[in-house]
């Protein structure tokens, strides 16, 4: 439990529209299946601008907002990260499965067979980085971070932010 003195507290009130703003700017809008709504991201955006303004010692450079920003978009990818393992952990018990509607179900297969078929062509036609940021693109959407995809194959997290980077480029090249 993070305890704010009143100078502290005053800080956070001050900058409580930075939550807003990295809200805004990194997540739109819930990714889809997540258990968090947006006020509840809004929350835990809360928490990390509780912990800038507490861990801020003006030792580092640049502006406090920057630094601020920095911890609450983590704070929120962090418990989103969380909430994908979560689920990917519920989903290996089947009593646990959450009810879809038939409709709904039939459109997202259709929609994600397109999009496989499109990526696995991709993935068949990539070499070297292209092909390891597909790799890594595929590990990102089981839920591991770029830390661990790293660990995996033996690299800095900023090896694999590269890859997938790359990746981005091919896909965005390829004809649909």
């Amino acid at each position: 439990m993070l305890a704010l003195t009143p100078e502290e507290q005053v800080r956070v009130e001050e900058n409580m529209g930075l939550v807003g703003d990295v809200l805004k700017k990194y997540i739109h809008s819930p990714p889809p299946g997540s258990v968090y709504s947006k006020e509840d991201l809004y929350q835990i955006g809360c928490i990390g601008l509780c912990k800038a303004v507490k861990s801020d010692k003006g030792a580092h450079a640049g502006a406090f907002s920057t630094y601020a920003c920095r911890l609450i978009r983590n704070e929120i990818y962090d418990a989103l990260e969380y909430s994908t393992r979560r689920g990917r952990e519920m989903a290996t018990d089947p009593g646990e499965m959450p009810q879809v509607r038939l409709e709904d179900e039939l459109e997202q297969h259709v929609l994600c067979g397109a999009l496989l078929d499109q990526f696995s062509r991709a993935e068949a036609l990539a070499t070297g980085t292209a092909a390891k940021g597909l790799q890594a693109i595929r590990l990102l959407a089981d839920g591991y971070s770029n830390r661990e995809i790293g660990e995996r194959f033996g690299v800095p997290a900023n090896h694999v932010t590269a890859w997938v980077a790359k990746a981005r480029k091919f896909l965005a090249a390829m004809p649909t």
